[in-house]
């Protein structure tokens, strides 16, 4: 099953995509921001259809003690929206330090800081959607 992450942020939306069976997740590109949902929406629709996604991941950015804060309830309800405007399914995923452990892949890589920004938000779409994959790999519920 392939599916489609993304990492909402409020500037660009980062978007990692996983092979064809569903287990292994690479950065795909990044969606800057419109200032409109429906442009932005489309965006991705665009990208669903492109890929052949069949499944969405969004990330959820809960706070470190597990909470719901603002951001977590921004992403809940875009992804809502995601499920209602889209042909495919929509699910959410835990992202903390999502981006803290996509900068220090990077880092590890030898690739600088300044060249960091350009990447970050696919590649910590990249580490949620793998994290999604990974949980639903060893519960059993990948198919081949």
């Amino acid at each position: 099953m392939k599916a489609l992450g993304l990492d909402l942020g409020s500037v660009r939306i980062g978007v990692a995509l996983s092979d064809s069976r569903g287990t292994l997740a690479s950065p795909y590109t990044t969606i800057v921001r419109s200032g409109n949902l429906v442009r932005d929406q489309a965006a991705i629709a665009a990208l669903v259809a492109e890929t052949g996604a069949e499944v969405l991941v969004v990330g959820l950015p809960l706070s470190m003690d597990g909470r719901m804060g603002p951001a977590a309830r921004a992403a809940m309800s875009e992804a809502a929206s995601l499920r209602a405007a889209l042909g495919v399914p929509v699910e959410v995923c835990d992202e903390r330090l999502s981006t803290v452990s996509a900068a220090r892949g990077m880092q590890v890589a030898g690739r600088r800081s300044r060249h960091q920004r350009v990447v970050i938000d696919s590649a910590a779409a990249a580490v949620l959607l793998q994290a999604w994959l990974d949980r639903r790999l060893f519960s059993g519920g990948a198919a081949s």
